[in-house]
């Protein structure tokens, strides 16, 4: 209850700041931002390009990758408009796609340009069942297996970034609260999921389950990176409900009913997308890394999301779902342990 009234009121937290922040807010003294560089998959509406768009106007230079190349040109056209003298790059990206991430890096690769930050924010909600061109649930291979390979590719470029400038790299995966509505054997329910044939299935679960995968990506490449010694941080984020073009895909009058109750409860998207900003440039947020954030500050993941166990074990089944050289084949049926 307590949660609740300070939700509402906006209270902030031990950040200093809380739910009603907004994203300029909250990057208000990131003035290291005009030596980065950033890419930011989803930025061409909703939560992305308010993102984008604040990066920007703080200095950074951007990379918009989009499906839709055309939306990423007038994405970029809205941020210069606004903020003159700003570089951005727009370029093409389906992250349903391994093979397209693989172009996508190779030609950002070609351009010879630093990384500093990396801003996973793209979403899918599949209300149909499909699967991809590599064979993995539509929405599982966008919001999650895309960016697992987009983050593996891109690592390197981040840890030569990091010595050159000795800026520290940041990492940032967009996951949700739902993600702790999913319960049960994650790889399993992939791979069923994944069959061409899939009966009952459930968008909501499925959509679950990408996003706890986000956040169990966060702990493994937390752990990894640190391991290493490399000079980058990674933190998920809990945005915030807010009726974005994810939400407005089901339009009707249980959809339209549910959002004036709930209108209480929902933020502008400059406030959702204030975490999202808080933890990619907020200089607060420095060495600090493998954690999960709501309104701008720290908070818990699901208990399911929290296990090392299965964050290790879905790290393993996605090195051989991306892994185009390997022999093995990704059988939900085998334990990955």
């Amino acid at each position: 209850m307590l949660h609740s009234i300070k939700y509402l009121a906006g209270s902030p937290g031990p950040s200093g700041f809380g739910s009603k922040s907004s994203a300029e807010h909250v990057t208000a003294s990131a003035l290291h931002l005009p030596s980065i560089t950033a890419i930011i998959t989803g930025a061409t509406s909703g939560i992305g390009a308010e993102t984008a768009r604040v990066l920007a106007k703080r200095g950074a230079r951007l990379i918009l990758p989009s499906r839709n190349l055309k939306a990423a040109e007038e994405a970029k056209a809205r941020i210069e408009a606004e903020c003159s003298g700003s570089e951005i790059i727009a370029m093409a990206l389906d992250l349903s796609s391994l093979a397209s991430v693989r172009t996508f890096v190779a030609q950002f690769e070609s351009l010879n340009l630093p990384l500093n930050l990396l801003v996973n924010n793209a979403g899918k909600f599949s209300h149909e069942h499909a699967i991809s061109e590599d064979g993995i649930e539509m929405t599982f291979a966008t919001n999650y297996l895309g960016h697992f390979l987009l983050t593996k590719l891109l690592v390197n470029t981040m840890v030569e970034t990091t010595k050159a400038t000795g800026i520290q790299g940041r990492i940032v995966n967009v996951s949700s609260s739902i993600h702790g509505w999913f319960s049960g054997d994650i790889i399993k329910y992939l791979g069923q999921i994944s069959r061409n044939k899939c009966r009952n299935y459930d968008a909501t679960r499925a959509y679950a389950l990408s996003k706890l995968a986000n956040v169990l990506h966060t702990h493994e490449l937390a752990r990894r990176l640190k391991k290493t010694g490399a000079n980058i941080t990674v933190n998920c984020v809990h945005p915030g409900i807010v009726r974005t073009r994810l939400t407005r895909d089901r339009e009707g009058f249980i959809t339209d009913l549910v959002f004036f109750i709930t209108s209480k409860l929902l933020k502008t998207i400059p406030q959702a997308a204030a975490t999202t900003c808080y933890v990619a440039a907020n200089p607060r947020l420095s060495n600090v890394t493998g954690k999960y954030f709501a309104d701008c500050n720290e908070a818990s993941p699901s208990k399911l999301a929290a296990s090392l166990t299965e964050a290790a074990r879905l790290w393993s089944a996605s090195e051989i779902m991306v892994n185009t050289n390997s022999k093995l084949v990704f059988n939900p049926n085998n334990a990955l342990d």
